[in-house]
């Protein structure tokens, strides 16, 4: 009798997967996501205990596992990166720019080395680690992914990130530009928009107490997991292997969001009011109609704080 189950759409077997800045954290759980889904991974970060400590949880929960220890940013490290998954496994098919550090300062403190380090690792990062793997996989000619981790900071702003958020907005509209430009060769393009209790997030002073709580074994509310979408790092990965799947063959150009309870689709930047004058626009014209007209509505900035129901 034939078995009735259908086989898994999101079953990843045979499929390699290179994970940048994976050895703890958002990184680590997408990694172990995918190879519980069947892919290999090859496991990437700076250090090398942290990589190798990563590889062995992977390979000791039945998963294929190597560490690349590398920093990301430059052409070399991304050729190397494509070139481990390629010697160890055979193949490369999907590739996940998760890298990044921070370097929080408000603008008018912030100096050129803690600007061009982070976007050196998150969008200098993400356009050499996806650029080799699309000739990798444009060689394969079998299609591929390219999965490249945003944030709410790239898509709204955050205060005192002008570097992290400047780069992951970069990387949103690669997204859009790679996604139209490797669609005939069959590699998708999608953006994670994680919103997750981390190293990262413990820095912004509304989560602090819910991030350390987390950490104490404390679950989170319903409030922060349904209307904030916040979560554990784990509650972010179950995105991966769905955008690595032949599930998402179609889903391209697109930036997800996921946290908590939450999975989310973030808008493209569009116009949301226009206004006309015969001839074109005069500055006391647009002085005189802006407030009514296509200032009535102004957009907001920043990541809203989160805020606890009121009881009564």
């Amino acid at each position: 009798m034939s078995d009735p189950t259908p086989p898994s759409t999101t079953d990843l077997s045979g499929k390699v997967a290179v994970v940048t800045g994976s050895g703890r954290g958002l990184g680590l759980a997408y990694a172990t996501a995918l190879a519980r889904a069947g892919a290999a991974v090859v496991v990437n970060d700076v250090d090398a205990g942290i990589a190798g400590q990563a590889v062995r949880s992977l390979t000791d929960a039945g998963g294929r596992a190597v560490a690349e220890v590398v920093a990301v940013g430059t052409t070399e490290a991304a050729d190397r990166l494509v070139a481990r998954a390629v010697q160890e496994f055979g193949r490369l098919d999907i590739m996940v720019t998760n890298a990044g550090i921070l370097r929080d300062r408000v603008l008018w403190k912030m100096t050129d080395d803690d600007f061009d380090s982070v976007v050196t690792t998150h969008l200098r990062g993400t356009f050499t680690c996806a650029r080799a793997a699309a000739v990798r996989m444009r060689e394969q000619g079998e299609g591929g992914r390219l999965i490249l981790i945003g944030s709410p900071a790239g898509q709204r702003g955050n205060f005192g990130q002008t570097n992290y958020a400047a780069a992951k907005a970069g990387i949103g509209a690669m997204v859009r530009t790679w996604s139209m430009e490797l669609g005939r060769a069959g590699i998708t393009v999608n953006a994670v928009v994680p919103v997750a209790a981390t190293a990262m997030t413990e820095t912004i002073p509304a989560f602090a107490p819910y991030v350390e709580a987390l950490h104490r074994g404390e679950p989170l509310p319903e409030f922060l997991r349904k209307g904030e979408g916040f979560g554990s790092p784990e509650d972010c990965a179950a995105l991966l292997p769905f955008l690595a799947s032949d599930a998402a063959r179609d889903v391209t150009g697109q930036c997800i969001g996921i946290g908590g309870d939450k999975l989310a689709l973030w808008s493209h930047p569009q116009e949301v009011s226009v206004a006309y004058a015969d001839g074109g626009w005069t500055p006391e014209g647009i002085a005189a109609t802006w407030q009514h007209s296509v200032g009535s509505a102004p957009q907001t900035v920043g990541i809203p704080a989160p805020k606890a129901p009121v009881t009564r």
